[in-house]
């Protein structure tokens, strides 16, 4: 969300950036919110006004009830009476203008960084750089069900039974390997001096509109019927809400926390095949990093992420790649944002196994997020998040790219320790 003040004082740029957005339907709020924040400070001048006049009265009154002055001080009563109703009024008018001023607010796109590609849509992407060496083998890959099929790592029928469609059972070599992965994401985050952290699973609505826009939040959350609580998408939500209306001491800063979790979407729309399995579900596990930290430090911190990401998949043989979002791509809170893609052998192409985004003050802003700094002055801090590793879509690439063709699967070293010394998974049938 933006500051008021900006938007008053830069109207010309929020419009161009909307622009920038291919969000043209949003260009008339600039001028709407620009004329609600006149109005409610007209609202607020005359309301001071008359909280200043009162008192003199009050004074006044006061003096002519000592001198004895009963009918004059009962003018001024009554004219006091009359201010009090004005001001009542001016109050409740200032509120309304403000709830209407924030919703509007709430919905103008966050500005983007300077450097982010034009586009309209995800088709118009730019990629970055690619790390490790894309191959197809001279065998068949094939779909992934069937791969984890092989071990018996897989039952997506007893699960739409139970559950219904997006769901699965992970059994066996397959699950253990999904809990390796995350555990061995845990550690190399540990490693690079983040907290480990598992928070709650289930936030609150104001900490869901803090942290998203409402087109996500309609798109994404499961909300608990009855009850002012939603299922987290991502650890990102109840992480960066850990802070909500908190005031945090410069010196504390960055804050570095990785987080586990169960996350829980909707995934609305039809998908192909490659889309379907375990890549697109309602229900997975995650391990996520997230960074609070000072306006000037965030596009370091931008950088460290998504290279943590990079360094996690190549760690495990997966040739990756990063790709920045362009401007029609990014959520409308985030300033930055980088994909990163990993190859699939089957498909020949890459696909999304994380994103790593750079929400400058937006997210802070709507929490109130501050920071105290040394000289007593407080401003809103910035956040960061990005994906460490998402099984059981990530599992995808890493059986593909560790796939023989005798079926079996390699285990990289750095994974052995975590599955109990085996060097490689040999398929049930």
């Amino acid at each position: 969300m933006l500051d008021i003040k900006f938007v008053r004082e830069n109207p010309d740029a929020v419009k161009e950036n909307i622009k920038k957005k291919f969000q043209d339907n949003k260009l008339e709020l600039v001028d709407k919110v620009i004329e609600l924040d006149s109005q409610v400070r007209a609202a607020q001048q005359e309301a001071d006004s008359l909280r200043a006049n009162r008192k003199n009265l009050s004074k006044q009154i006061g003096a002519l009830m000592g001198q004895g002055k009963k009918d004059e001080a009962e003018a001024l009563t009554q004219s006091k009476a009359q201010q009090d109703d004005r001001l009542a009024e001016l109050e409740t008018q200032e509120t309304e203008l403000r709830a209407e001023i924030t919703k509007i607010m709430m919905t103008i796109p966050n500005m983007i960084d300077p450097d982010v590609p034009i586009g309209k849509d995800d088709s118009e992407n730019v990629e970055v750089t690619r790390y490790g060496e894309p191959v197809v083998p001279d065998f068949e890959i094939p779909y992934h069900i069937d791969i984890m099929s092989s071990f018996n790592g897989v039952d997506m029928d007893s699960a739409g039974r139970v559950a219904g469609n997006g769901f699965y059972y992970l059994m066996g070599d397959i699950a253990r390997l999904h809990s390796a992965v995350l555990a061995y994401a845990r550690d190399f985050m540990i490693n690079r001096g983040f907290t480990y952290c598992i928070p709650p699973f289930m936030i609150r609505g104001n900490v869901v509109t803090g942290v998203m826009s409402f087109d996500e939040m309609d798109a994404m959350m499961y909300k608990i019927e009855g009850e002012d609580l939603y299922l987290i998408g991502t650890s990102e939500h109840s992480m960066i809400g850990k802070f909500i209306d908190t005031i945090v001491d410069e010196g504390t800063l960055p804050q570095t926390l990785t987080s586990y979790s169960p996350c829980f979407r909707k995934e609305k729309g039809a998908h192909g095949k490659e889309e379907r399995g375990v890549y697109r579900i309602h229900q997975f596990e995650k391990q996520e990093m997230i960074v609070v930290c000072k306006p000037e430090e965030s596009p370091m911190w931008f950088n460290k992420l998504w290279q943590n990401t990079v360094d996690l998949f190549r760690s495990m043989d997966i040739p990756v790649r990063t790709i920045e979002c362009c401007s029609g791509d990014l959520a409308d809170l985030k300033v930055k944002s980088f994909d990163v893609e990993a190859w699939s052998p089957r498909q020949k192409k890459y696909f999304e196994v994380g994103s790593c985004s750079n929400l400058g003050d937006a997210q802070a802003r709507r929490l109130k997020i501050r920071v105290k700094g040394k000289d007593g002055s407080k401003y809103f801090a910035h956040t960061l998040n990005n994906t460490v590793v998402a099984p059981p879509r990530m599992l995808i690439a890493f059986l593909e790219n560790n796939l023989n063709a005798d079926g079996s699967v390699n285990i990289p070293e750095v994974l052995r320790p975590y599955m109990g010394g085996t060097e490689k998974l040999v398929p049930k049938k």
